[in-house]
């Protein structure tokens, strides 16, 4: 199957390029590249090869994609972003290998920072609250109080709720 970079460098247009929904390319190149999803409800996955593979969001879904790269030396680069898949048209910010992009809840980078909203995301699920479902704006409170070197507040069933209540009521 033809990988996105070649169908790029061809100058063609993706096969996906104008639907409704927002594509994540994930690689896994082991001990080299590992592009995953952390959570998420995908609409649907495509499979380019045995190392790459492509999600499909639905337009408001919220997702975590996690990227890590590493050489000979150890690791270069590891990132986690949690973003909210947009509508066609909608305004976004681009991110690499999502297209065609999406709103940034949080975004993070350098592995213990990267930990520890695992371990934010872990504490979520453990109080049995789906985490594609968290308020967005508890999302961006973890992203800035890690990258002020704060500790972020936990998610309780009550914020959750809270949250709930005011999605029915401001639409």
């Amino acid at each position: 199957m033809t990988s996105i970079r070649m169908l790029r460098a061809r100058g063609n247009a993706l096969p996906f390029a104008r639907d409704a929904l927002t594509h994540v390319e994930l690689t896994h190149i082991d001990k080299r590249v590992e592009n995953w999803v952390r959570f998420g409800h995908k609409a649907q996955e495509q499979i380019l090869d045995r190392r790459r593979r492509i999600f499909s969001f639905r337009s408001g879904s919220v997702f975590a994609f996690v990227r890590w790269a590493a050489n000979d030396f150890g690791t270069v680069a590891s990132r986690i972003d949690i973003l909210r898949a947009v509508a066609p048209g909608e305004p976004c910010q681009t991110v690499p290998f999502v297209r065609p992009g999406g709103e940034i809840l949080l975004r993070v980078t350098g592995w213990p920072k990267v930990q520890q909203v695992l371990r934010h995301i872990d504490a979520v699920e453990e109080a049995s609250i789906d985490v594609c479902a968290v308020a967005p704006d508890y999302w961006r409170h973890v992203g800035n109080r890690l990258n002020a070197g704060e500790q972020p507040r936990p998610y309780t069933m009550a914020r959750h709720r809270a949250w709930l209540r005011r999605r029915e009521i401001v639409p």
